[in-house]
């Protein structure tokens, strides 16, 4: 197939590498040069602009930080117009159905381009292992005509056609709201035992056996006890972009969201504090500090480290 892809970051690098090695006919556009330079020597074509990358090819994948640069790409950078009729653009983007759709309307509609939303989940270490959880939104023949490609970059198995366009990008933006939420809960818990004089592992432990057990706490919080780890390969500048952009479609949608809300606000304290590039777990720093510790275990605690983070 031949693919263009534009969006060399934490995320679309490894993508991109698992379509060239799956043989497909890779050609590769970013705002930095030199983040090509491995895909070019695995055998990737460069594009010097959108434009050129998304001309003459079957598949444009777009793996880029926020919705307004997916717009700059597509529209002022040239690629929408640059695609040929019955070209299907994947945007795996977090992005939202409102910027697609201005996208559709000034340019792809009239070309007959066809599009699909699949933003991805699994982080940088999944995009790595070819092991991205996907959610797809669009007709099911354009998903079926996709699945190659997003079989090279997806686990197999998790890579869902959620529904109609748009579908992807909303439940891609609930699920990291979901997760910034728990963070918050759990980093609150936490606090409160520390404060309260009880073993941190003891306390883990008994959540794990009880009815406030998760997927969070078990996988994900544990980066944080074990090795003071709070992701820096996801920016609280992004983590920041994600939950306003899900508290939009909240209002878009006519549902409060006060709790949203509220755990949006401590991100962006964070982000003033631990700044735009402190890992997307740093709100954890702040219950830290309020406890007067910061929370870490032994490394033998019982449950598994192997993380998989959900946004």
């Amino acid at each position: 197939m031949r693919i263009g892809f534009i969006g060399l970051g934490n995320m679309g690098r490894h993508m991109a590498r698992h379509l060239i090695e799956a043989g497909h006919q890779v050609t590769v556009h970013d705002i930095r040069p030199e983040a090509a330079a491995e895909h070019l020597a695995l055998g990737a074509g460069w594009a010097d602009t959108p434009a050129a990358c998304a001309d003459g090819v079957e598949l444009l994948i777009t793996s880029l930080p926020t919705p307004r640069v997916v717009e700059d790409v597509l529209l002022r950078g040239g690629a929408a117009a640059a695609l040929a009729p019955g070209a299907l653009w994947v945007d795996m983007s977090t992005s939202t159905p409102a910027a697609a759709e201005r996208i559709a309307a000034e340019v792809l509609d009239a070309q007959q381009v066809r599009r699909l939303d699949a933003p991805v989940c699994g982080m940088s270490h999944g995009a790595d292992s070819g092991t991205l959880q996907i959610f797809v939104g669009g007709a099911e023949d354009d998903f079926r005509a996709a699945l190659p490609a997003l079989e090279a970059m997806g686990d197999p198995k998790r890579i869902l056609h959620i529904g109609p366009l748009g579908a992807g990008y909303t439940v891609k933006l609930l699920l990291n709201l979901l997760w910034f939420s728990k963070l918050v809960a759990t980093s609150e818990v936490f606090a409160m035992g520390a404060k309260a004089g009880v073993d941190l592992g003891l306390l883990r432990d008994s959540l794990l056996k009880s009815s406030a057990s998760s997927y969070f706490l078990e996988h994900d919080f544990i980066r944080v006890l074990t090795d003071g780890d709070y992701d820096d390969s996801f920016a609280m500048v992004l983590a920041c972009k994600d939950l306003g952009l899900a508290i939009d479609l909240g209002r878009d949608l006519g549902v409060p969201t006060e709790l949203s809300a509220v755990v949006e606000q401590i991100f962006r304290r964070s982000r003033t504090e631990h700044g735009d590039l402190a890992g997307e777990m740093s709100p954890v720093r702040l219950y830290e500090a309020l406890a007067g510790q910061e929370f870490r275990l032994a490394i033998q605690a019982t449950a598994p480290v192997g993380a998989t983070v959900a946004v």
